[in-house]
């Protein structure tokens, strides 16, 4: 004699039970999400740390090589191909501040201070941090697509397979083509910016040259340009790292690749406004 199911087990689960089961989900989904930021972060600082150590014993150590042929492809690569587009989006944004800031300190009549703020601006935080986020996408994307297709097609295993360590052979020479090249690129950024505010200045608010170059040498100091550079070779160390830790934790095969490189510019972005802020919080409280 076949049992009759109970009213109960065709009865669905109650609100309660749902609301229960929808933040237990949740709240698992954002335990992965910190567990997979944390695991990230120290990923990247470990990597960071063997580059580090890499690097010191190409140095100081005669029995590893320093790799200086592609160190300098890659700064070609990296530097030199990002000029064009760097010029381009400091340029507009020289001209942009100067064109925003011009009505306020009208009122006040202060337009001759354009000068001022748009140099220390530009000095300080737009050409530092525009020039990391240019690079993050035209070269730090690329550098994730290239390791990652290496990993891929197993061509890092071929590596560790001859005894070459692929921090040594691939990493050192992309994170310090990086460092080097957008500290060059940030001071064409600071000087094309300010040119683009001066081209604004003298062409729609009728300031001459020699006053707004006057008033923007008066204006910056070396705490200014050493400030600005040194955020810019942490945020060229910054994106070659986050670049290579996913190139090289790339899995899934084509769509891998394509996923680690998107996660590369946002992590990239996202790092680099973080740092900035950090570091200008620290640099205003020590009066610098």
């Amino acid at each position: 004699m076949s049992e009759t199911p109970s009213a109960n087990s065709n009865r669905p689960p109650s609100l309660a039970v749902r609301t229960v089961s929808s933040i237990g989900e949740l709240a698992e989904h954002r335990i992965n999400k910190a567990h997979d930021s944390v695991s990230s972060v120290g990923g990247i600082i470990l990597l960071l740390a063997q580059t580090l150590s890499w690097s010191w014993r190409s140095v100081f150590e005669s029995g590893v090589r320093l790799r200086k042929k592609a160190i300098i492809e890659q700064m070609v690569r990296i530097g030199v191909e990002s000029i064009a587009i760097v010029m381009i989006v400091q340029v507009f944004i020289g001209c942009i501040l100067a064109l925003q800031i011009a009505p306020t300190l009208e009122k006040y009549g202060q337009i001759g201070k354009v000068a001022d703020i748009v140099a220390i601006a530009i000095v300080r935080e737009l050409g530092p941090m525009l020039t990391a986020i240019v690079l993050s996408g035209f070269a730090g994307a690329s550098i994730a697509a290239e390791i990652a297709a290496m990993v891929e097609s197993e061509e890092v295993k071929a590596l560790r397979a001859h005894a070459l360590d692929p921090i040594h052979f691939l990493i050192v020479p992309r994170f310090w083509a990086s460092v080097f090249m957008i500290v060059g690129l940030a001071v064409i950024a600071n000087v094309v910016g300010m040119c683009g505010g001066l081209l604004t200045a003298w062409g729609v608010l009728d300031i001459a040259p020699s006053a707004y170059l006057d008033a923007t040498q008066q204006a910056l100091v070396l705490p200014d340009l050493i400030t600005g550079l040194f955020k810019a070779a942490v945020f060229g160390g910054l994106v070659a790292m986050i670049a290579c830790y996913e190139g090289l934790n790339v899995r899934g095969g084509a769509a891998g690749v394509g996923r680690a490189t998107t996660v590369t510019v946002v992590k990239s972005i996202v790092a680099i406004i973080g740092t900035d802020a950090v570091f200008t919080a620290i640099f205003f409280t020590l009066g610098w």
